[in-house]
């Protein structure tokens, strides 16, 4: 039984991406027409693609896809996200874990619809300051909660491959809204992702 993987691109998109990546690879001394490198410029074309493909998407379309009537009131916390991102200074790879909680004011919204709205913002280039922001901002407006808490912790590999080189750096962001201002919601969030409760 053959796998079959199916992905769509933008031909025209890959073809004048291909055409840059070789380019970078004459520029860099390589020589493009070796084993190893000849399918890389279609290869990473389509990579950057996919890794920008938030861009495309529509997180508010999203959330709203995918919200309930619910009486529910005390906080709701999704944890450990996986981030995956582009800095947009160099272009490097930044990842780490984005930990979230709204507090329902009438509505809730499917528990999946919360990871998928940090890869629209994370699959763009992005600094992790306005990553968090994007995600607070995008969750207040289409829920009206009482309240949002995003952190994100991520290691980036522009200052782990290059410049200082500092290969045990976490940076921590976070951004609060409504009761997470207050400072007994804030603390409960924090010691609750924090907490392994497994």
């Amino acid at each position: 039984m053959s796998y079959n993987k199916t992905e769509v691109y933008s031909a025209e998109t890959t073809d004048e991406l291909k055409t840059r990546y070789s380019d970078i690879l004459d520029k860099l001394g390589e020589d493009k027409d070796r084993e190893g490198l000849v399918k890389t410029p279609e290869r990473a074309a389509k990579a950057m693609q996919f890794l920008t493909q938030g861009y495309s998407l529509d997180a508010d379309k999203i959330l709203n896809s995918a919200l309930f009537k619910e009486d529910y009131n005390n906080m709701v916390i999704v944890k450990d996200i996986e981030v995956y991102s582009l800095c947009e200074h160099h272009i490097l790879p930044f990842y780490g874990k984005a930990h979230i909680a709204y507090i329902p004011n009438g509505y809730v919204v499917g528990l999946s619809k919360i990871p998928r709205v940090v890869d629209v913002f994370a699959r763009r280039l992005q600094v992790q300051e306005r990553l968090t922001h994007e995600i607070l901002n995008c969750i207040d407006k289409a829920l009206k909660p009482l309240g949002v808490a995003v952190v994100i912790e991520a290691a980036h590999m522009c200052m782990m491959m290059r410049g200082v080189q500092k290969q045990n750096s976490v940076t921590t962001t976070s951004a609060f809204t409504g009761e997470f201002k207050n400072v007994e919601t804030r603390s409960e969030f924090l010691n609750l992702i924090n907490a392994n409760l497994r």
